[in-house]
């Protein structure tokens, strides 16, 4: 008769020790449905503010010369110096819907 307290209370132990957490604790919630997929997004664009730098006229009469013309003109996209690169928009001409893009170095300047 004394085995049988010892089995009952290893089998209490072992009861609580398996099940005792969930006295303690919640029920675990339902697990999330998964995100909708997302459309991948097109990479913004990013945009260059226009500015005029030394050898625009140049740029412009070079890409005259080449069949672009309007738009605001050629404008720098580097920081001014020794080398420039100058970028215009063709808006009408025979390199319509097309970019003119010239590399001046010391206001010598050729087409890229």
């Amino acid at each position: 008769m004394k085995r049988a307290p010892v089995l009952l209370s290893i089998a209490v132990a072992a009861a609580l020790g398996l099940g005792g957490c969930s006295l303690f604790h919640h029920r675990m919630p339902a697990p999330a449905a998964p995100a909708a997929p997302v459309a991948a997004a097109a990479p913004a664009v990013e945009t260059i503010p226009f500015h005029t730098g030394v050898s625009s006229a140049t740029v412009e009469k070079m890409a005259k010369q080449q069949g672009c013309t309007g738009g605001q003109g050629a404008g720098l996209i580097t920081q001014p110096g020794p080398v420039e690169v100058y970028r215009m928009r063709c808006e009408s001409g025979t390199m319509s819907g097309k970019v003119f893009m010239a590399r001046c170095e010391l206001r010598q300047c050729r087409q890229m």
